[in-house]
């Protein structure tokens, strides 16, 4: 009976010793673990503070952007502006330059008929040039023969 006290607290002891190693190496794997954990908390926190300033130099570029493109909206609604008023002087000048041409087209057919009368009178002039001249040679004919007649 003895021996198998002895024998039961041989195995008591072996298994606290068991425990006493299985809590050792336990209180190391937590100390362990506890260690990455707060490692892992400060890497969380540190990229949170990252995140949060990412997020605030995002909001500050989107701000920009935004008064960025309101200034372009505000160029291009000038721009716009602009271009409908070139267009409508653009189609100003067209109607003036078909107006323009009509004008030219009718000062040109003028034109010629004018150099057509010109012709005409140069050719009637001629023609009484040369009356003239028949008339003056048979007016100095006229005078001879009434200076012979005296």
């Amino acid at each position: 009976r003895l021996r198998g006290q002895q024998q039961e607290i041989n195995n008591l002891m072996q298994r606290k010793n068991a425990v006493a190693e299985e809590n050792a190496r336990l209180k190391n794997e937590f100390s362990t673990l506890n260690q990455k954990f707060k490692d892992k908390s400060q890497e969380l926190k540190d990229t949170e503070e990252c995140a949060q300033k990412k997020e605030e130099q995002n909001k500050l570029v989107i701000k920009n952007l935004e008064e960025e493109n309101k200034g372009l909206n505000t160029c291009c609604a000038d721009l716009l502006s602009d271009l409908e008023k070139l267009r409508k002087q653009e189609a100003q000048w067209k109607t003036e330059k078909s107006g323009n041409d009509a004008r030219i087209k009718n000062l040109e057919m003028d034109l010629a008929e004018a150099r057509e009368q010109i012709n005409e009178l140069c050719s009637m002039c001629s023609n009484l040039s040369s009356e003239i001249a028949v008339k003056q040679e048979e007016l100095f004919q006229k005078d001879c023969d009434v200076i012979r007649a005296k």
